[in-house]
């Protein structure tokens, strides 16, 4: 699946810098040459067909580096603020990543179950309105 995401993303680089290249060589070749060009006019179309290729040879080196420079290795996706489990390393195969999240997480709940209740509103009577997502009615 990669291989055809790989391929696909080049020729689609690609397309661009074809179409835009053929007005650059057809230009070229009606004036005969790059000065017989900017004796006619065409000087500053033909500059801005080499610059737009230039800009689209950018992606299309991009795509070339991130296809065929190779497998990955299972630890460079780290990053190092990642949390827990998603830094690609392989390396906790005693499960004590997953035992100090479920430590922390336990840790956690009896720390709230411990602090004090939220006291009531003064003039409400009635019990604390509970904190709601999205729109409030009323």
């Amino acid at each position: 699946m990669r291989s055809w995401k790989a391929i696909f993303g080049v020729a689609g680089a690609l397309v661009p810098i074809l179409y835009f290249g053929y007005l650059l060589y057809y230009f070229l070749d009606v004036s005969g040459s790059v000065k017989e060009a900017w004796n006619i006019g065409l000087g500053p179309t033909v500059l801005g067909l080499t610059v737009v290729v230039l800009l689209f040879c950018i992606p299309l080196i991009w795509k070339f580096m991130k296809t065929f420079s190779g497998p990955r290795w299972p630890g460079s996706a780290s990053r190092p603020n990642a949390p827990p489990g998603h830094g690609g390393d392989d390396d906790d195969e005693d499960g004590s990543r997953a035992d100090a999240i479920v430590a922390r997480y336990l840790a956690q709940r009896t720390a709230e179950a411990n602090a004090p209740a939220a006291r009531a509103p003064q003039g409400g009577g009635g019990p604390a309105r509970r904190p709601s997502f999205g729109r409030k009615n009323g």
